[in-house]
């Protein structure tokens, strides 16, 4: 046996070589959900591939500072086997793979797991990290240790210096274009790269790297050319609208497909007669807040890191131009609408580092049973909490709308009891239950369009009104399924009641808000009066990315120095709720009703600092039972997050239960 372990030890450096190119072919066949289609690979790019495993084997160097050194190489090895599983499950449900700002969004991965895992799902993925950790104990106690001397002086130079050798591997294969640092498509980017390399780009290439001309002087010279946008118009001020649609785009670009009717008649009218065309977005089956950030911002997401979400890395901590600051400085108040839960991407936090005055949650919306068979709340809950927005200002408004209700992920068997719009054409019955579970969606959303610019239609207010898809769906598309050969784009449409000159053209999302207020004749905002000044002219990519990199990383030449925008102090919901009274609930023993305003689903009672299970009732009225009170009982009501975290997002004032208990007569 002494013998045995001799040997191993004179051969660990070969062996751990091949243990890492074994365990990253393990890891690119559960990304790519096929063994075949990682030995083709392997195959197709073996330099890529051996760099990958070579990135593994540099990293599980570590393991000879160790004399625990079978403990240590099974903890790497369940670090690396973690990822692919993490990246096979995600291409399951997605086409972007893991990066490296997923690792933010994790805790919004938790928020909406159950939406893809049935609860003994949960229970595997538990008790697997339980018999793990257990197992991990008793490895770590009972796992045989290096015996031989630990020659230090001689191991951890041999690691930095092989260390040093991938570095300037990497370097080679960079200039070799062999790799790349720049992500088109990330999705085609780890195909191609690996899923190692890009995972580790995603990690530590991020934000905007300075130009290497950055300069007061260069700065001076785009401010100097934004004058040719000219002065703005100070009679128009409508209310501009913004709808980004989830993943709604127009299937009957789809090559492959049989639809029986057209899902998006009213959108589809609307392209006819108004502004409309295609959309370019930063992204293809996730990512809707990058698109958001484009549209709300006007700055590209091109010139960030590959796979990066600003709402998770720069906008945590920096207050960013945007639409709705510019727009204030008009008289605008601003607001933003989802149906979503408040704290998914970061929004609650992110939106007054955007100059939003209020924002408007699935929490704070007074709906009841509109949900789709996924779960995601509808649309049509929408044309009410935009008129609402409206309605609570006497100024213009500039209102941004999320939608949800087409999001994935879509079913691979029929839950739709008699589907209005029925789908063939795909190569099996799965892809053709996804395809007609999402056009039945995209067809309700193309209803709430309708019902919402009629509504809008009578409102007695100008409105412009922009709604757009966010990307395309996760259906695995590839561009030769598409008879536009593209993406990244969806479909657009400028929707008015002023009557403005259609005028179609194809806009990049970080566009858009420049277009919008240079055809209302607004010239404001240092981004925006960029775009109308120098879209499509020489340098103009150039000079955004350094325009970018002042406003968000560099020393703010743009603003003198200091930028001129504080974070808002944003509220949440339209309304407060108020606790006006409690009611004893006729023939129910120990039951109260909480009567108040603006109550929603997401109500609940508040008892002396402890939660209590409450019924909704209606917006005035919440139910109580099984608790009796007391005089000094200190009671509110809380708006609670529908995270998983189910924490309170804002409260009633408290008060003391005699003070708002019913008189006896």
């Amino acid at each position: 046996m002494d013998k045995k372990i001799k040997w191993l030890n004179r051969l660990s450096l070969p062996l751990h070589a091949l243990a890492s190119i074994v365990g990253y072919f393990v890891i690119e066949a559960i990304s790519r959900h096929s063994p075949r289609e990682a030995f083709l690979y392997m195959t197709d790019r073996p330099v890529v591939f051996f760099y990958n495993a070579a990135l593994i084997f540099t990293t599980t160097l570590i393991v000879y500072l160790f004399r625990r050194r079978v403990f240590v190489r099974v903890l790497l090895v369940i670090f690396w086997l973690v990822l692919g599983i993490i990246n096979g499950v995600l291409l399951s449900q997605r086409v972007t793979p893991f990066t490296g700002p997923d690792l933010h969004l994790i805790t919004d991965a938790f928020k909406i797991a159950n939406r893809y895992l049935p609860v003994w799902g949960f229970v595997m993925v538990v008790a697997a990290a339980v018999v793990a950790l257990f197992w991990l104990i008793k490895l770590f106690l009972k796992a045989p240790k290096y015996q031989g001397p630990m020659k230090y002086k001689y191991n951890v130079p041999l690691i930095l210096a092989g260390i040093l050798a991938f570095a300037g591997v990497t370097k080679l294969a960079l200039e070799k274009r062999v790799l790349s640092q720049y992500f088109g498509n990330i999705a085609f980017a780890y195909e191609d790269y690996g899923y190692p390399y890009c995972l580790a780009t995603t990690i530590f290439n991020t934000g905007i790297s300075c130009p290497q001309d950055y300069s007061q002087e260069s700065i001076d010279q785009i401010l100097k050319d934004e004058e040719a946008a000219g002065e703005t118009d100070t009679e128009k001020r409508p209310n501009i609208i913004f709808l980004q649609l989830e993943s709604f785009f127009d299937p009957e670009l789809v090559n492959y497909l049989n639809i029986s009717e057209d899902p998006i008649p009213y959108f589809r009218k609307l392209m006819k007669e108004y502004s409309s065309g295609y959309y370019r977005v930063p992204s293809v089956g996730a990512g809707t807040a990058n698109t958001e950030f484009e549209s709300i911002t006007g700055m590209s997401l091109h010139y960030f890191g590959p796979g990066e979400y600003p709402y998770k890395s720069i906008l945590k901590e920096t207050i960013c131009e945007s639409a709705p600051y510019v727009l204030k400085q008009l008289g605008y108040s601003t607001h933003a609408i989802h149906n979503n839960e408040a704290n998914f991407y970061g929004r609650r936090i992110i939106f007054p580092n955007l100059g939003f005055d209020s924002f408007t949650s699935e929490e704070y919306m007074p709906r009841e049973d509109e949900q789709n068979p996924l779960g995601w709340v509808k649309d049509e809950v929408l044309t009410e909490e935009i008129l609402k927005a409206m309605k609570s200002t006497e100024e213009p408004d500039y209102i941004y709308t999320i939608s949800v209700q087409g999001h994935g992920d879509y079913p691979d068997e029929p839950i739709l009891e008699d589907p209005k719009i029925t789908v063939s054409g795909c190569d099996t019955e799965e892809e053709n239950c996804k395809w007609e579970y999402y056009v039945n969606q995209i067809n309700e959303m193309d209803q709430f369009v309708q019902e919402l610019t009629e509504a809008l239609s009578e409102c007695g207010e100008e409105v412009v009104l922009v709604m757009y898809g966010d990307h395309l769906p996760t259906m695995g598309l590839e561009v030769e399924d598409l008879k536009n050969r593209y993406l990244f784009q969806t479909n657009y449409v400028i929707w008015d009641n002023m009557g403005l000159k259609k005028k179609d053209e194809n806009l990049s999302s970080y566009q858009m808000a420049a277009e919008v207020m240079d055809r209302l004749g607004i010239h404001e905002g240092t981004i925006f009066k960029y775009h109308q000044a120098r879209k499509n002219t020489k340098n103009y990519q150039v000079d955004l990315e350094m325009l970018q990199y002042d406003l968000l990383y560099g020393a703010q030449y743009a603003y003198q120095g200091k930028s001129p925008f504080t974070r808002t102090k944003m509220r949440m919901g339209i309304y407060d709720s108020t606790l006006d009274s409690v009611v004893s609930a006729p023939g129910l023993e120990d039951s109260y009703y909480i009567k108040g305003t603006n109550f929603t689903p997401s109500s609940q009672l508040q008892i002396n600092g402890e939660w209590y299970d409450t019924t909704y009732v209606n917006p005035s009225t919440l139910l109580i039972s099984g608790y009796t009170f007391e005089e000094m009982d200190k009671l509110c009501v809380v708006q609670r997050s529908n995270s998983s975290t189910r924490k309170a997002l804002t409260k009633t004032h408290d008060r003391l239960y005699y003070a708002v208990k019913e008189k006896k007569e």
